[in-house]
């Protein structure tokens, strides 16, 4: 239970903070400055040239055109290794807090969060990179993956460009 508090108010922390890293530092990030404003087809281009599968329709009610971008989400499930003891599985869970949240300040991951039941999928993460290879990479980097505590399994995944939750 302690875990499950720590994890969601890291996520809390981290998805309120509002500092918009350079650019230039982060080839992925898509936060536009306020006055900058891009087409669809400007956004379309600039997300083919880094290499994201995207498509786009018109949304017959709005007559908006709706730019559909590929995502990857990470499910992460109980792993083999679950043999830690208490000291040992705090010390995992601040190294897979810190690594989320690198992954999120790097733009590399725009969501990610627990399950409310402790069923063998623990959580997910959807990734915000151009293949799945990458994807799979920074998943398989987290420490909680490599001690073998969680196992990754990732699945291709489309979501409209600039939606938000609600």
């Amino acid at each position: 239970m302690k875990s499950m508090i720590y994890l969601i108010l890291c996520l809390a922390i981290v998805s309120c903070k509002k500092e918009v890293k350079d650019k230039e530092e982060n080839t992925f990030a898509f936060e536009e400055e306020p006055e900058t404003i891009k087409t669809a087809k400007e956004r379309k281009e600039e997300l083919t040239s880094k290499g994201f599968e995207i498509f786009d329709y018109v949304d017959e009610e709005t007559k908006d055109t709706v730019l559909m971008q590929q995502y990857f989400i990470a499910f992460l499930k109980r792993g083999p290794n679950r043999s830690q003891n208490k000291e040992e599985e705090d010390g995992l869970q601040a190294l897979h807090m810190a690594h989320l949240g690198s992954m999120y300040e790097q733009g590399f991951a725009d969501i990610s969060g627990p399950f409310g039941d402790d069923g063998d999928i623990r959580g997910i993460t959807i990734y915000n990179v151009p293949t799945q290879k990458m994807a799979d990479s920074l998943a398989n980097s987290d420490p909680m993956v490599q001690a073998g505590r969680l196992q990754i399994e990732i699945h291709p995944w489309w979501a409209a460009k600039g939606f938000s939750l609600r």
